[in-house]
């Protein structure tokens, strides 16, 4: 994918009303420090577009990026941060399940799990929220450069059975560091987009 243009087009907090875009739009979820902004400026060609802190928990809005002028990606608040108090968790908890349930142009959503780890409980309810939306997740498991060649299938299948997912659901290795598994994003993103534009 060419990126010709990105701009930070619309950024909606908790008490914001979800806007009613005329494009396609891929959304990317996942908990706070899995690596979802550094994905994010990677997918855009940018180095610090989406902001990446070293505080996880930063990213409290929904952030709508306009590509080419011809999708939005949608990050969504990272979850499952312990310092940020239980009620602005629920808010934003609240805010992405509305945001799943109501975008008309809401084609793909990315989840994004860290590959060294068995995904945690936030995973699983994130996982579920996004099915229960009627969606098939398309996994991302960062931090690839953190593993061994050898225990990428071992983990991949721990991913896999830990969220309940079935074998049709895609799980892209994925590391920041080496940019190794950019491109099968990019061809999925564009053959969703396409499938639903033909």
């Amino acid at each position: 994918m060419v990126i010709k243009s990105v701009n930070l087009e619309i950024v909606c907090g908790v008490t914001s009303k979800l806007p009613e875009t005329a494009l396609p739009e891929i959304a990317f979820a996942g908990k706070s420090n899995v690596g979802k902004s550094s994905l994010i400026n990677v997918l855009i060609n940018r180095k610090a577009y989406a902001r990446t802190s070293a505080q996880p928990g930063k990213t409290q809005t929904i952030n709508f990026y306009n590509i080419n002028e011809s999708l939005y990606y949608v990050d969504l608040p990272g979850y499952g941060y312990a310092k940020v108090p239980q009620k602005e968790r629920e808010k934003w908890g609240r805010m992405i399940e509305n945001y799943l349930h109501t975008s008309k142009q809401l084609r793909a959503v990315f989840l994004l799990v860290d590959i060294r780890h068995e995904p945690s409980e936030n995973d699983k309810i994130m996982y579920e929220w996004i099915t229960n939306s009627g969606f098939q997740p398309i996994l991302i498991a960062t931090k690839l450069d953190k593993i061994k060649r050898s225990q990428v299938e071992k983990q991949r299948k721990l991913i896999r059975q830990t969220l309940g997912a079935d074998k049709n659901t895609v799980i892209i290795p994925y590391s920041s560091e080496t940019k190794q598994g950019r491109e099968e994003v990019w061809d999925l993103i564009e053959e969703i987009i396409g499938m639903k534009e033909a």
